[in-house]
């Protein structure tokens, strides 16, 4: 068979794409009829989900926003912001009660949440209770070793560090500026763990204006106890061991306390010579001066008693214990012991199987302390 000249060919080709095509149109564009079924539609395109709406924070009281907020639900988001205060940008976690975007005449009381060592804002979520539908809870970064100090020395790697004036100075004001708050101190709580507890402790003393109520459990709380100084020199020098792993949420796992800052840097010289550890003693949460500033506070403390951490922190909350009842301040004291009588999840260590059940107790006797407030 005698082959087609180069141009037919490209005639024939063109002319067979051409009657392709039309078919192809003709198909789409008939009707349907009984012996040829029409063609199946395309799927639909799935809708992107919407991102819940959060209430909208404006900048102030020294702190700046940063990005948008990371939304978890309309009900749990995070905020990041930079301040002056602190090198770097730090995360603020909200938990809002259920009922706040549907009740917009209604003002709350508001619990901030302090976490432990080598912590971040989300280790609250191993706790469900602080998810209160009568209150907001406040998370706010502490640092991976921030002690809630306003450190002695501000020239570490780590940079500028006032963790007490950040939270105290600026985010309570911050977030009752931009939420729906109840401002006396008879509706806000301070709540701590472990470094936290500490943290929780020592606001409540220095600022008996804001906090009416404070809860701290497993706390380093006397830092009179050479045991105690000890831990806060190991998260200094980021030597992470027993503190370090248990405290983190739910995990078991601990990346440290970060770079290495000086021994003096958070509380000065640990030492007690000639008055060098006289910063250890101005701010240990122990002091009968500071513990006297509590008179009028709701005070809970709770703390296990087993393992190389709890060991320390039932002898540093007895204490505290003992103090205040010489004082003829009120608090309530658990000391749960190896867990049994708290939870099946406890056995009365330095974890959040100690901690969830032990702020299952307590929240929702702060919630009554709220309501009975008015």
């Amino acid at each position: 068979m005698t082959s087609l000249p180069p141009a037919w060919r490209r005639h024939a080709k063109a002319a067979v794409v051409a009657a392709a095509m039309a078919v192809s149109a003709l198909l789409v564009a008939a009707p349907a009829h009984a012996d040829r079924p029409a063609l199946p539609a395309l799927p639909a395109v799935p809708a992107v989900p919407a991102v819940p709406a959060v209430p909208a924070f404006t900048d102030g009281f020294g702190l700046t926003l940063v990005g948008a907020p990371e939304v978890h639900s309309d009900t749990d988001f995070t905020l990041t912001v930079t301040t002056a205060q602190l090198s770097g940008t730090h995360k603020i976690r909200i938990f809002l009660p259920r009922g706040y975007d549907a009740d917009p005449g209604r003002r709350w009381p508001v619990t901030y949440f302090l976490h432990g060592g080598a912590g971040t804002v989300d280790d609250a979520a191993a706790a469900p209770a602080l998810r209160s539908d009568a209150m907001i809870t406040v998370v706010p970064d502490g640092g991976l070793k921030g002690w809630y100090a306003d450190w002695v020395m501000q020239n570490t790697v780590l940079g500028k560090a006032n963790w007490q004036t950040f939270h105290t100075g600026q985010v309570v004001p911050f977030i009752d500026a931009n939420l729906r708050t109840l401002t006396d101190r008879s509706h806000r709580a301070v709540v701590g763990l472990s470094m936290g507890g500490y943290g929780a402790l020592r606001y409540a003393e220095y600022r008996p204006d804001l906090f009416g109520h404070v809860a701290s459990l497993s706390g380093g709380i006397d830092l009179g106890m050479t045991e105690i100084r000890a831990t806060v020199l190991a998260t200094e020098l980021n030597l992470p061991g027993a503190w370090c792993a248990a405290s983190t949420s739910g995990t078991g796992q601990c990346v440290g306390y970060g770079p290495y800052v000086d021994s003096d840097a958070i509380f000065g010289s640990p030492y007690p010579i000639f008055n060098a550890d006289h910063v250890w003693n101005e701010v240990n949460p122990a002091a009968g001066a500071n513990l006297a500033k509590l008179a009028g506070t709701d005070i809970t403390l709770y703390t296990g008693d087993q393992g190389p951490i709890d060991h320390f922190t039932s002898i540093a909350t007895s204490t505290v214990r003992t103090r205040l009842n010489q004082l003829g301040i009120a608090n309530r004291h658990v000391d749960y012991g190896d867990g049994s009588t708290l939870s099946p999840t406890c056995n009365g260590g330095h974890n959040y199987g100690c901690w969830a059940p032990a702020l299952a107790d307590y929240v929702p006797r702060l919630e009554a302390a709220f309501a009975a407030a008015g």
